[in-house]
């Protein structure tokens, strides 16, 4: 295909959300009935990362959520902010924080898990969490009730940064710093 990083650049940066080398691929074959080598769209890919982290650009190509995405570089984060007034919108509660943690390190989770490990009642949180797309309804869990199961969507993954939950931090390397803060033994 002629002017194939022309191609890839012009669908990575029309699209709201990361774009994988598999969606890549399924597009070119079904516009152009050409099949492409990974390899060839990876390259482009690469070459495409390296053109954007010159200086001259505001913005990179870099890899979250299992694909690639046009993204404002760091250093213009605080002036994007403060012109999207970000400030003054609402951030995460520490009940809706601890209520994904949960989601996040033992998802597929219930509420009624959820309300287990945090003690209280998780509605407003777990439908605040909706609300803001950070997680999912999963299906529902095969046992009397058939409640709920809930998962970390793909825009909790854009949002952190993070290409799958296996990234994430390991309980045990954040724990032991924690529990020897609070008194509680290693063992």
């Amino acid at each position: 295909m002629q002017n194939l990083i022309l191609h890839i650049e012009a669908i990575i940066f029309s699209s709201a959300s990361a774009v994988s080398i598999k969606e890549l691929m399924t597009s070119f074959k079904n516009s152009t009935e050409e099949n492409l080598e990974q390899s060839e769209l990876e390259n482009c890919i690469s070459e495409l990362i390296k053109k954007y982290s010159d200086e001259k650009y505001s913005f990179e190509l870099k890899k979250v959520g299992g694909g690639y995405q046009f993204l404002t570089k760091p250093v213009y984060h605080d002036s994007i902010s403060l012109f999207l007034n970000q400030k003054a919108k609402r951030k995460l509660s520490t009940s809706a924080l601890e209520t994904l943690s949960i989601i996040a390190y033992k998802q597929p989770v219930t509420k009624s898990e959820i309300e287990q490990i945090r003690g209280v009642n998780s509605d407003y949180s777990v439908h605040k969490l909706l609300e803001k797309e950070l997680i999912n309804i999963a299906g529902k869990a095969d046992r009397p009730g058939k409640p709920i199961l809930y998962v970390v969507s793909q825009y909790f993954l854009d949002y952190f940064g993070i290409n799958s939950i296996e990234e994430m931090p390991k309980l045990k390397e954040i724990m032991p710093q924690q529990e020897n803060e609070i008194g509680v033994s290693e063992e």
